[in-house]
């Protein structure tokens, strides 16, 4: 069955199945493969001298994913691809993996991608996708979700303030990103509307 008025840009594409076996297979192809697009993201990884938190293309998958799947399997497929990490897959950054690498200096990241996907994803549903602006502030937000759960874990992690002295959190975790990860948002927020404009002149 298909629905009339699909919730997020999946359910555009990939029309949901009206038998319940189906509609799980579809459940996790999506998520898995949101989980791989991540990890294939997280291989381009350029380190910085100065931290331990690398530049990486994998929040472009964590936006992708909340925006494309909604909040519950955007959530998921964060997870997934943390899990995937934590058993020793080398998903993350530059091939790594493992436990160490998972909880580690960068662990309040991939919090930070599980909850940014659901929240985008929860935006996503009530057609913030649908608009450039809309979209764009809905990445924005992600973001910021990603940056606040990464800082303040690394100034756990690394017993620095979050934001005063000449070394702290928003020195090594979150400054350095502003660019690349504005280029990302405004990327991943500009696919979607593009996206569902392209579904619906094939699907009228």
């Amino acid at each position: 069955m298909t629905s009339v008025h699909p919730a997020v840009l999946v359910d555009r594409i990939w029309s949901r199945p009206s038998e319940r076996n189906l509609a799980a297979v579809r459940a996790i192809v999506v998520v898995v493969a949101f989980a791989l697009l991540t990890a294939a993201l997280a291989q381009w990884e350029l380190k910085l001298s100065f931290t331990p938190v690398p530049i990486t293309g994998q929040t472009l998958g964590v936006l992708l994913a909340g925006g494309a799947l909604g909040w519950r399997s955007g959530a998921a497929s964060q997870l997934l691809y943390w899990m995937f990490g934590l058993v020793g897959l080398p998903f993350y950054a530059g091939g790594a993996g493992g436990w160490t690498n998972g909880t580690g200096a960068t662990m309040g990241y991939f919090v930070g991608f599980v909850v940014a996907a659901g929240v985008i994803g929860y935006l996503a549903e009530r057609k913030h996708d649908r608009n450039l602006a809309s979209s764009w502030s809905a990445m924005a937000l992600g973001s910021i979700i990603i940056y606040a759960f990464g800082a303040a874990w690394l100034a756990h992690r690394l017993n620095v303030p979050v934001a005063t002295g000449d070394t702290n959190a928003l020195s090594l975790g979150v400054t350095p990103f502003l660019i690349g990860d504005a280029i990302k948002l405004v990327l991943a927020g500009t696919l979607l509307p593009g996206a569902w404009a392209l579904a619906n002149r094939k699907s009228s």
